[in-house]
Order: structure tokens, then sequence, then C-alpha cells
């Protein structure tokens, strides 16, 4: 069961560590956080265009995750579109926080396609790699040690698998470019082949169709607005939303909030700091 919200909770009581320029890969971003002081917290984490890894570096008793009234502890693996989702802790918690574009989730993983909704424990997608890589990480001096483990684990796993097709990897950045506001017949066009192959190796290679990726991308572009203070109509129009009521519609399927809940999310306030490349 997850602990009650707490008013004391703040990302003023959490240090957030980022990699140097020079740790970094391809279609994968990270950052570490810790919790300073063991404050009892519980928040609401909005939906994201990637597939996340939370490698729990806790001592003692780390995050809860709970998602459709189940409960995940420890390391786990969020894949896209995981619906309501919570965080919790009860004691100061540690983690690596890694996202990965849905290409380089399915080489990292090799599951990207079987964990869209879900979200599962670490140890099942890696098996004992998983438990090495969190002790490793866990004896780490420092975060920069850390993200250089990181990369080192995560490079050997994108190297070792083929990657998706180029043309599946084009759609995919040309979704995000675009923030979701891209005709399917349109990229199919552009990369040569018809609708429906490029809706088939889309959803088999990334685990979402092309429809629903833009869907996802345009949320996520419309939830920072909403967070950097613009107001819902304004957002609704900037975003490519028919009205209000639309954006309405979709904030409530990708995050399980109305618009006004999204702008004072916890989980979106401390982007521009983890994420200073989004």
């Amino acid at each position: 069961m997850l602990p009650s919200a707490t008013p004391d909770w703040a990302w003023s009581d959490v240090d957030v560590a980022v990699p140097r320029p020079s740790r970094r890969l391809p279609g994968v971003s990270m950052a570490g956080f810790r919790q300073r002081a063991p404050v009892l917290w519980d928040i609401a984490m909005v939906a994201h265009p990637s597939v996340t890894l939370f490698i729990d570096l806790s001592e003692g008793e780390g995050a809860v995750y709970d998602t459709h009234g189940r409960d995940q502890r420890g390391s786990v693996v969020v894949g896209l579109l995981p619906g309501d989702l919570r965080a919790a802790g009860r004691a100061r918690v540690e983690y690596l926080q890694i996202r990965l574009e849905p290409a380089a989730a399915a080489a990292v993983l090799g599951a990207s396609t079987e964990l869209t909704g879900t979200v599962v424990s670490l140890e099942d997608i890696w098996g004992r790699d998983a438990g090495r890589a969190e002790d490793r990480l866990r004896a780490a001096a420092s975060w920069d040690e850390r993200f250089t483990i990181a990369v080192e684990i995560l490079g050997r796993r994108l190297g070792a698998r083929p990657p998706v097709d180029p043309e599946v990897a084009y759609t995919w950045r040309r979704t995000l470019a675009s923030r979701g506001r891209v005709r399917v017949d349109g990229l199919a066009d552009e990369i040569g082949w018809s609708r429906k192959r490029l809706w088939s190796r889309f959803r088999s290679q990334l685990g979402i169709t092309p429809k629903r990726a833009a869907r996802l991308v345009r949320f996520d572009h419309a939830a920072h607005l909403l967070a950097a203070g613009h107001a819902p109509a304004s957002v609704a129009g900037e975003s490519g939303y028919v009205d209000q009521s639309h954006l309405h519609r979709e904030v409530k399927t990708f995050a399980g909030l109305t618009p006004t809940a999204v702008a004072v999310a916890p989980w979106l306030a401390i982007d521009d700091v983890a994420w200073p490349a989004s």
C-alpha cells in the first residue's frame, strides 16, 4: 500500500545529478536523484515518450510504484503508456533514472513491445544482471562514476542487438521533431512504405502504433506547456488540439489527471534541471 501524500515533500529536498555531455549515448538520457532526508512522499508520475528504468540505489526500503492497483518495489522498468502511476517512499530514497527512446529500449531491454502499458521488475527483464548492475552502481564513489558505469552497461547492450528498421527510427524522430503533429500517411510517403507496412513494423518493433506515438508526443509537449504556466486554452491551440475539451480528454487519457492538476504536478517541475537537453 502506498503511503499518503505529504505537503512537506518538495524537489528542493532532493539532490539531482546529471551526466556530462561525454557520458551520453544516442537515444538515452539519465539523471540521479537522492532525497536528503527521510520524508514521506507520494507523487503522480506523468507519462513520457520513453521507456524508463528506475534503478534503486537506496539503502534499505526504496521506492514503491503503484499502477492499476498493483505495487512494484525496487528497480523497475516503466513501459510506454503506463496509465495512472504513482511513486512513493517512506525513507531516504536514491535512484538512477534512465530514459530510453523506444528504438534504444528495443535494444537495451529486448522486450519493449511487451512492456507497453506495464511496470515490471528490472530483474524480470535482465535476470541476474539487474542485481549486478545495482551492486556496481551502489558501490560507486560518485554520481559521475555511476554514469560511467551506466553508459558501459547500456552501451554493451545497445551493441548486442540489431537496431530497429531505419525507417521506423526515422518515423519516431520525425514524430518527436513535429511534437506529434504529423500525419502517418505523410510519413509513409517519406520513407517509401505503405501505410499498412509502416503501421505493422512500427508497432511490432516499438510496441505502439504511429498514431498513438504521435498522441503521446503531443501530450508531452502540452503537459510541459501547462507546467510552464500557460493557460489550457492557449495550450490546446499551440499543441494542435481541436479545442480545450479535446486537450482535457487527452490529458485524462495519458495522465489520469486534469490539465489543472498536470500544471502543478511535481513530476514535471524538475524537468528543466534533470533533463536539460530534453
